[in-house]
């Protein structure tokens, strides 16, 4: 298993994304791909004190580097030698298994649908990031990729979230549910009607267990496997997930150093304490992947520090290794709306 690595995408790169790719190729044995400008790659390769490449970790030079603030539909066009174009071409040529990224996740989509492409049939590809809550993870599926929606883009998104459940987080009947401000069939605005139909229909059929709609704070709580949204919502279903659990953190620290025994108290639990920190931490899952595309394409957040990018060459590995997408490409015939006149 060889995974291609954007070395220059991100804010802390080339040092952070360098030193979790060898992570990972130290604890696996994966094989690692950095792609970037040489000079600072190596000079990257040497602070994480290797005096050259390691065994199992390769070199492909790439002399531009895609910013922020570049243009998200066109900057993998205007910068054909940036390490996201380059990494993007060459899992495109197959030298590669899956392809790991911090950049700009427009880029990043713009390049792997046009380059790399999405499965046939699949309308939008779509952010699937599992998101923790009580007693475990959902998958939410739309968070970003897709801010306006048809019905049928997220019909696709309930199958390709039900999938990935199934094949990444190995549930054998994942629970889908649709997001909307109530739980009641009659509830939201015309998508969300239209969705509705189209779910349960396939749920009728057998083909996704479809339970309904959601309000967000039934998700949180572990009423659904799967959480089908367009991209907006879903985004700001997840942004404010995670503003919480940073409320959420600063507030205990600072009930628990509030006098002498509130820091004995701390003591006795700092271990719970440190769990529960790390469940709620981005970089322990590591990356979400582009879910329809045709080969593994994932994005690491952006600030992501070594240990965030090494979780994501992890979660690139199961990705590819899941039968996902051979998944999807057998049952694309039922992910699509029909015209009226060839429904049965």
């Amino acid at each position: 298993m060889k995974i291609i690595v954007d070395a220059m995408g991100g804010d802390n790169a080339p040092l952070e994304i360098v030193r979790g790719a060898l992570d990972a190729n130290r604890e696996t044995g994966v094989e690692i791909l950095l792609v970037g400008r040489a000079a600072e790659v190596l000079k990257a390769v040497e602070a994480c004190g290797e005096k050259d490449l390691p065994a199992g970790v390769e070199l492909r030079d790439a002399s531009q580097v895609i910013e922020m603030s570049d243009d998200p539909a066109t900057a993998f066009k205007m910068k054909k030698d940036s390490s996201m174009t380059v990494g993007l071409n060459l899992l495109k040529e197959g030298a590669g298994d899956a392809f790991v990224s911090a950049g700009s996740t427009g880029a990043l989509l713009s390049g792997a649908t046009l380059l790399v492409k999405r499965i046939r049939g699949i309308r939008r590809a779509a952010l699937g990031p599992s998101v923790p809550i009580y007693n475990g993870y959902i998958t939410l599926c739309d968070c970003g990729a897709n801010a306006e929606c048809t019905p049928e883009y997220l019909l696709q998104f309930a199958f390709l979230g039900s999938f990935y459940a199934q094949r990444v987080r190995h549930i054998d009947r994942p629970r889908v549910a649709l997001l909307n401000i109530g739980a009641e069939t009659e509830k939201g605005d015309t998508l969300r009607h239209e969705t509705f139909r189209l779910l349960q229909e396939a749920g009728a059929q057998g083909r996704i267990n479809f339970i309904g709609n959601i309000e967000s704070n039934d998700a949180v709580m572990g009423g659904a496997d799967v959480v089908v949204a367009d991209g907006f919502t879903g985004n700001v279903m997840l942004k404010t997930l995670e503003g919480t659990a940073k409320f959420l953190m600063k507030e205990l620290k600072e009930v628990f150093y509030t006098n002498g025994r509130t820091k004995l108290g701390a003591a006795l639990v700092k271990n719970e304490i440190s769990a529960l920190k790390k469940q709620a931490d981005p970089g322990e899952i590591g990356g979400t992947p582009f879910l329809g595309i045709s080969k593994p394409v994932i994005k690491a957040h952006g600030g992501s520090n070594a240990n965030a990018v090494k979780n994501a060459v992890l979660r690139a590995v199961e990705y590819a290794e899941s039968g996902f997408i051979e998944d999807v490409e057998a049952n694309i015939d039922y992910m699509r709306v029909q015209p009226a006149a060839e429904k049965i």
